[in-house]
């Protein structure tokens, strides 16, 4: 049975790609620091579903997990980073403390799983790690200074691990979704009205659409997949024109509200 260790699996994109994975015909390896709501997400897959509560900016707390799994479960086939956090503010308004928490999911938290998992799926000559992302990480646009820049970290460690891992037989893939549907924007008032005007013009996905991407993406990987359509249109016209498009985003995007 193959095998599919997910980060950020207690909601959201990361809780959707298990039930996907699963209903795939993967092993899947639930990871997430709340212990509650993996137990329970695990007891609607049944006996091919392992709970792992670990917070993954925790670098020891990982190689612990992964120790664990590489003995008990085996080698992962696929290794999805979707643990991911963050406020959008602006520089100013962001606290060094809150930068850290930010740098810390996605980018810290996949960097150490992906660290933990590698040199297992070396060996073996074959695995695909999946960086879940986000469109601020192709182009920045006003008001989540440590929220992209913690993205574009993840895209960066995406992009060395395709040049370190050329002819391995592991792949590295960086999948950017639109505006999902998820728990992500209650959790973080404020968020979604700093979200640029022109990303209107994109339609919203569900967590479940999402991990259908993922679920294709582990048969045939590639460096880097924007989704859906619109958005990878988005993408190609940023690489001929950056200008107007960095432009629109401040045009449509958020406004500072008070001098600092």
């Amino acid at each position: 049975m193959r095998l599919a260790v997910i980060t950020g699996a207690s909601s959201g994109i990361g809780a959707a790609s298990a039930r996907t994975f699963a209903a795939s015909g993967y092993k899947v390896v639930l990871v997430a620091r709340g212990r509650t709501k993996l137990e329970e997400l695990a007891a609607s897959l049944g006996a091919n579903a392992i709970v792992e509560a670990c917070d993954a900016s925790d670098g020891r707390a990982v190689v612990a997990m992964a120790e664990r799994v590489l003995r008990e479960h085996g080698t992962p086939d696929v290794l999805i980073n979707a643990a991911g956090a963050g406020e959008w503010k602006f520089v100013e308004d962001t606290s060094p403390a809150e930068a850290l928490v930010m740098a810390q999911a996605p980018y810290l938290a996949a960097f150490n799983a992906t660290h933990a998992f590698m040199n297992a799926m070396l060996a073996k000559k074959s695995g695909v790690v999946i960086h879940v992302g986000s469109p601020v990480s192709l182009f920045a646009w006003p008001g989540c200074t440590g929220y992209a820049a913690s993205r574009w970290a993840l895209r960066g460690l995406n992009e060395a691990l395709n040049q370190d891992l050329a002819g391995t037989g592991v792949r590295s893939c960086h999948v950017v979704f639109a505006r999902v549907s998820s728990a992500y924007f209650a959790n973080n008032p404020g968020a979604e009205e700093k979200i640029p005007g022109i990303a209107n013009l994109i339609r919203t996905l569900t967590p479940e659409e999402c991990a259908s991407v993922l679920v294709k993406v582990a048969k045939r990987p590639r460096r880097q997949i924007a989704y859906p359509f619109m958005l990878s249109s988005f993408v190609w016209l940023y690489a001929i024109m950056p200008g107007l498009i960095r432009a629109l985003l401040r045009w449509t995007g958020a406004r500072r509200l008070t001098a600092h």
